[in-house]
């Protein structure tokens, strides 16, 4: 829950956890932090580091690590999607991924997956401790975007976003990631078709921002209905309006520009912003849409087809040892980095 009523840019602060608490047209966000140690040959964790968790449901972090719902590879086996979209950065560590249209792939270290679930989407979602001579650290953000009532029931669309082509702004001890939107007169790639983020009257922004120790930043101003929240992750503290707060935290700012100043430690800070789409919808589980009836429908479906559209497998099926970056569609088209596989 947000703490008191504020005055000032700050209108509310709240802490924050593994997974964070968002604004139309944000549903939720999962931050996932682990120190994996060397892999083995199925790139996973050593069998002495695992015992005696609940595997299938490990969300407690044990010599430095969760398995999440992963009995062998940590990550995230067969699951279902459906209306919403799903944003997905990997700044360290791989990320393994089969799907329900045919679609494969590695991606990670600083590379994006944009999945736009409007109808019922299955995939799998794999951490790989792919280094068996050093540790398999990861940070992943997971973010979960709504979609519009009217595009309920579209077609899955999914891709993957290299980090080379991520755009990146530079200036006195800032760095900023522009994972959608515009930021400094840079823009992102554009996003799905479908997203609410495609169209620029709806302002969605998010930037994963980087601060040097005593750098700071300023927000530019946005129109007054456009919701803006800052999430505090990583780092000692920050001053905004020569208040000062300790990680991790979340702000709810006002529309006006507002400057944030780091203090002695490297910070991480990542801005969401969007127009609210306002629609009244009805959610459980992985779905979200219109009304309760419906989603007790997509539910029965789901537990009827979850399995009939997977053709991979296994639940938790990840790619070979000394696999490097890429993305396969359903017809064999191969996307690669631009710096190669690796």
């Amino acid at each position: 829950m947000f703490g008191r009523k504020r005055s000032g840019p700050i209108i509310k602060v709240q802490p924050i956890g593994m997974h964070w608490d968002t604004e139309d047209p944000f549903v939720f966000v999962s931050h996932h932090r682990d120190d994996y140690p060397q892999g083995n040959a199925q790139q996973a964790p050593p069998l002495a580091e695992i015992g005696g968790r609940s595997l299938g449901r490990d969300y407690k972090e044990v010599f430095g690590f969760r398995m999440y719902h992963g009995k062998v590879v940590p990550g995230f086996p067969l699951h279902a999607h459906w209306g919403y979209e799903t944003i997905t950065l990997s700044e360290k560590g791989f990320i393994d991924h089969f799907d329900s249209l045919g679609n494969q792939g590695r991606y990670g270290y600083g590379d994006m997956q944009w999945i736009s679930a409007g109808s019922l989407y299955v995939h799998n979602e794999m951490y790989p401790l792919a280094f068996s001579d050093k540790r398999n650290p990861n940070d992943i953000t997971q973010i979960m975007l709504n979609l519009p009532l009217k595009d309920k029931g579209s077609e899955p669309d999914v891709k993957t976003i290299w980090s080379e082509n991520i755009p990146v702004h530079q200036s006195d001890g800032c760095t900023v990631k522009i994972i959608t939107g515009r930021f400094m007169e840079m823009e992102s790639l554009p996003p799905n078709n479908i997203s609410w983020a495609s169209d620029k009257n709806n302002h969605v922004r998010i930037l994963r921002i980087r601060l040097d120790p005593d750098a700071k930043i300023s927000l530019p101003s946005i129109p007054a209905d456009i919701n803006r929240n800052l999430y505090l992750t990583e780092g000692n503290e920050i001053m905004i309006n020569k208040e000062s707060f300790e990680s991790p935290k979340r702000f709810k700012l006002v529309s006006d520009e507002v400057t944030i100043v780091n203090g002695k430690a490297e910070s991480i800070l990542w801005l969401l912003e969007g127009r609210p789409i306002k629609e009244k919808m009805s959610s459980f589980g992985p779905i979200i849409l219109d009304t309760d009836k419906n989603v007790r429908e997509a539910l029965n479906v789901i537990r009827k087809e979850e399995l009939s559209r997977w053709s991979w497998g296994l639940v938790d099926r990840t790619q070979p040892k000394d696999t490097g970056r890429f993305f396969r569609d359903r017809d064999g088209k191969e996307e690669l980095p631009p710096s190669g596989s690796k």
